[in-house]
């Protein structure tokens, strides 16, 4: 039972939280009443939380022996000598090809987008996470991929200010989690991820501060754009603004004053402020569209 649990671990599945990025375009695109719809978003939501654990598994096969120095990562299922290096390697090769699999079943262009999706991420844990600002921009991607995955690969239209928010919005986060890596490792922080020796607070704090602001001046525009309240029904969209700063600014406030912003999906779990932002959000827009 321990074998197992290791195993399931090395998905991280409290991490999948974040793979609800594919079902953004189901509720912005108006196709939730469409069972065959959210049956394809489904199934490649399920994708995506298996390709990312595939991601971990082979990012902590690769990364084993630091992680055995890190406050956090110690306990992880191969640091911790619970799964060796070769098994989680295998585990995750075993793992991806379940997730195109999956994927293929919803079609084609769903597979294509988690294959891009596994390629590029094996070329961030390989290299390119060692490369200041395009490891933050990489881990963007990413979600723009997950956003894709919901919109073009099951057929419905993307939208370019869907695309956008979700951007600014995971570059804000991936830049926040560089800044709370550094407060939290200090003087250790290069040690334990590499990139964070060519980072300064300075420069993070002021990266965090343009894309926090871009994030939310985007969603406002788009809120308030002409074609936004022709698409929806309503021009009322704008009643969600607050929720949004409200979640910003408390996400600020837990990075700079109460040592959060390293995991969004611990930070919404141990926050209730932040969570009722995010839910508050989520409701509002629900009452307005649906």
């Amino acid at each position: 039972m321990s074998r197992a649990r290791a195993f399931l671990d090395l998905l991280r599945p409290q991490q999948w939280v974040k793979n609800a990025f594919v079902l953004v375009g189901l509720i912005f695109g108006h196709a939730y009443r469409e069972s065959a719809m959210i049956t394809a978003a489904l199934a490649a939501t399920g994708a995506f939380c298996l390709a990312s654990g595939a991601v971990y598994a082979f990012n902590d096969a690769r990364d084993a022996a630091q992680d055995r120095d890190h406050p956090d990562k110690r306990s992880r299922p191969v640091a911790r000598g619970a799964v060796t290096p070769g098994e989680a390697a295998g585990f995750a090769a075993f793992t991806a090809a379940v997730a195109v699999a999956l994927a293929a079943w919803t079609g084609w262009k769903v597979a294509a987008i988690v294959v891009a999706y596994l390629v590029m991420s094996a070329a961030y844990t390989l290299g390119l996470k060692r490369i200041p600002v395009l490891d933050v921009v990489v881990i963007a991607a990413g979600f723009m991929l997950r956003l894709l995955a919901g919109t073009a690969g099951i057929g419905i239209e993307p939208s370019n200010w869907l695309l956008a928010c979700g951007f600014l919005l995971t570059l804000f986060l991936g830049f926040a989690k560089r800044r709370a890596e550094i407060g939290r490792l200090a003087g250790d922080a290069g040690q334990h991820r590499a990139v964070l020796e060519d980072y300064t607070v300075g420069f993070l704090d002021k990266a965090i501060a343009v894309s926090a602001a871009a994030m939310v001046a985007v969603y406002a525009w788009y809120t308030l754009a002409a074609d936004t309240a022709q698409l929806h029904g309503t021009g009322s969209l704008i009643l969600t603004v607050p929720w949004v700063l409200l979640g910003t600014l408390r996400y600020l406030y837990r990075l700079r004053f109460r040592g959060g912003g390293g995991d969004p999906a611990e930070e919404l779990l141990r926050d209730p402020l932040l969570a009722a932002a995010v839910v508050g959000w989520g409701a509002t827009v629900l009452w307005l569209i649906g």
